[in-house]
């Protein structure tokens, strides 16, 4: 989903990422502030029921992760070091998001929508961790209807229409336990294809048993 939109965001991204990274300003900083910004907003406001202010700074503070790969990609300082530390600090931001609203959903006394939350944490790191694991192992695991852009559309969109200024019934809950389904479906297609990967690689590949 997010991919449809790369193309006119690098209009204004990459000029964006020239600037920074003449300034002096590196990859591994923009990162940072980003995840540093996204999981203080969200434990800032999604903790007090505040979500539509809480969705426009986490919605803001995630861009970055666009930006510090302009800055990389214009610096020309991509590492491996670097790509760890991004999608490390995108766990840990999407933690804090789904974990800031089970936290909400927990003190408020709605246990449907905290157990959708929970489910949707899991869920997520799971998708992540099956994609890591079968590139470790040499495989891919590139698939699936809900990964991390698509999962965080949908709960931000069902959570910054939730309260004021919109207050549109249901919208959370729906986004939420839509994100169940769709991620429930990404980890089947990743196992799935991982499964057929592995079927495909003889003992004698030299691949980890």
């Amino acid at each position: 989903m997010l991919n449809l939109l790369r193309a006119p965001l690098s209009k204004v991204i990459n000029p964006l990422g020239r600037s920074l990274a003449n300034a002096g300003v590196t990859p591994d900083l923009v990162t940072i502030v980003g995840t540093i910004g996204a999981t203080a907003s969200a434990l800032i406001f999604f903790t007090q029921g505040r979500f539509f202010t809480g969705t426009l700074l986490v919605t803001a503070f995630v861009m970055l992760d666009m930006v510090d790969g302009a800055v990389a990609r214009a610096a020309g300082s991509t590492s491996r070091f670097g790509a760890v530390l991004d999608s490390s600090c995108d766990r840990i931001a999407d933690s804090a998001v789904f974990g800031s609203l089970a936290w909400w959903f927990a003190r408020n006394d709605h246990p449907q929508l905290l157990a959708a939350s929970l489910l949707c944490l899991v869920l997520g790191s799971l998708t992540s961790y099956i994609k890591a694991r079968a590139e470790g192992m040499g495989m891919t695991a590139n698939v699936g209807i809900a990964e991390r852009s698509e999962r965080l559309i949908i709960v931000l969109v069902g959570t910054g229409l939730t309260g004021w200024p919109f207050d549109v019934p249901y919208a959370q809950a729906v986004a939420l336990w839509l994100l169940v389904a769709a991620s429930t479906i990404t980890v089947a297609q990743r196992f799935s294809t991982v499964w057929k990967q592995a079927r495909e690689i003889s003992p004698s590949s030299g691949a980890p048993a």
